[in-house]
C-alpha cells in the first residue's frame, strides 16, 4: 500500500520542507498548521503556497487542540503515516508564555497520540529537541543519556511529549519515533532563530545582540539534510519485537518506541557561524555582546549514529556552503 502521511506543522520550517519532498516523490500528503502568528505570517503563506500547486497535496487549517477538527481532519484522510512536527517554538518566548506551550506542546500532542492510535498508524514520528539534554555536560549527546535538568519550559514541554508518547506506545504497542532535532537552518527558516534576525539586521545595518560574548557552540544541521534523515526513516519504525543491536540503542524494553538524533555532528563556534554571515554578506557588523541568556545552554553536539546505522543517514551540508545557500534565499525572498 503507498503511503499517505499527515504532516502536522506542514506551513512551517521543517514541516514545509518534509511535504515538499515526499509531495516530489508523488506521496499523498495532507497538512495542518494553525498558522498563527508567532512570527511572521507571509512567510507561512508562502510556503503554504508552494505546497498547494501539488495535486497530492490537501490541507486543512486548525489548532491541535481542537480536537473535532484534528479528529475529523484525520479520519477524512486516513494517512497511514503521520509525522508530527506542529509545536510553539522558541526558548525565551516560553519563559514569557508558557501557557502556549502546554496547550500546543502537550495537549496537542496528546490528541495527535490518541488518534494515531485509534487508526493504527505504521509509523508515528514525533519532533522532539536537543533542548531536552538541557545542562547536561557530557558531549556528544547520546539518546541513551539521563535527561532530568532541561533549563527552559521549551525543553520540559518536550521532554513531557517524549514521556507521553513512550507510555502510549507502550499501552497501545504504537510504532513510534522521537526526533531530537539540533539546530536547523536553511532557507525558508523560522526569523525567530538568530541566524535570520542577525541576517536581517546585518543588511539593516543594525547592531547585533551576541549572548555569552559569542562563547557558544551549536550542532547547526542544514534542512536537506533533515529531510533526508526523515525520509529515510519513514519505512523503519521501531518493533517491539526488536532487539538492541548497538550498545547506544535507546529502543523501549517495553514499547515500540525509539528516540534519534538528527543532527550535523559537528559542533561550530557561534562566533565563526557569525564571522561567516559577516563575510559572505559583505558588510561589517555592529556587535554587542552580552551575559548569558536565561534558558540558553553553553553547547549543543549530536551523536547521531544510531539514526546513520538504521537509515544511512550521512549529513553532507558544510556550514559555509548552508548559510550561502540561506543567504541567496533571503535577498531573493525579501528581494
Amino acid at each position: 500500500m503507498k503511503s499517505k502521511i499527515f504532516i502536522t506543522g506542514s506551513s512551517g520550517f521543517i514541516g514545509f520542507h518534509v511535504a515538499k519532498k515526499f509531495l516530489n516523490k508523488g506521496v499523498k500528503v495532507h497538512g495542518f498548521d494553525s498558522m498563527n502568528n508567532y512570527y511572521d505570517v507571509r512567510l507561512k503563506k508562502a510556503r503554504l503556497n508552494i505546497l498547494k500547486k501539488y495535486k497530492n497535496f490537501s490541507f486543512t487549517r486548525g489548532n491541535l487542540e481542537n480536537e473535532k477538527k484534528l479528529s475529523k481532519s484525520i479520519f477524512r484522510f486516513k494517512p497511514n503515516i503521520i509525522i508530527h512536527l506542529a509545536a510553539q517554538a522558541g526558548v525565551r518566548h516560553s519563559i514569557k508564555n508558557p501557557e502556549i506551550y502546554l496547550n500546543s506542546n502537550i495537549l496537542g500532542t496528546f490528541n495527535i497520540l490518541k488518534f494515531a492510535n485509534i487508526i493504527k498508524v505504521k509509523h508515528l514520528i514525533i519532533g522532539s529537541s536537543s533542548s531536552v539534554y538541557g545542562a547536561n555536560k557530557k558531549s556528544p549527546f547520546q539518546e541513551i543519556d539521563k535527561t532530568d535538568h532541561q533549563v527552559s519550559f521549551y525543553a520540559a514541554t518536550k521532554k513531557s511529549t517524549e514521556s507521553l508518547a513512550h507510555s502510549y506506545s507502550s499501552l497501545w504497542k504504537l510504532p513510534t519515533t522521537m526526533l531530537r532535532f539540533f539546530t536547523v537552518y536553511g532557507p525558508y527558516g523560522r526569523p525567530d532563530m538568530a541566524y535570520f534576525s542577525f541576517t536581517k539586521k546585518i543588511l539593516a545595518g543594525k547592531i547585533i545582540n551576541i549572548f555569552n560574548k559569542g562563547k557558544m557552540y551549536r550542532d547547526y544541521t542544514y534542512i536537506d539534510d533533515i529531510v533526508d534523515g526523515i525520509y529515510k526513516l519513514i519505512n523503519k519504525p521501531p518493533s517491539f519485537n526488536s532487539k538492541k543491536k548497538f550498545k547506544n540503542d535507546s529502543l523501549s524494553p517495553v514499547a515500540p518506541f525509539r528516540i534519534l538524533n538528527i543532527g550535523n555532528t559537528n559542533k561550530i563556534y557561534l562566533l565563526d557561524f557569525i564571522n561567516t554571515l559577516e563575510k559572505q554578506l559583505n558588510k561589517k557588523i555592529k556587535r554587542v555582546y552580552l551575559p548569558m541568556q536565561k534558558g540558553d545552554v553553553y553547547s549543543t553536539l549530536s551523536d547521531s549514529s544510531l539514526l546513520k546505522r538504521i537509515t544511512g543517514y550521512n549529513p553532507q551540508t558544510n556550514y559555509k556552503t548552508g548559510i550561502k545557500k540561506f543567504i541567496d534565499w533571503y535577498k531573493n525572498f525579501y528581494h
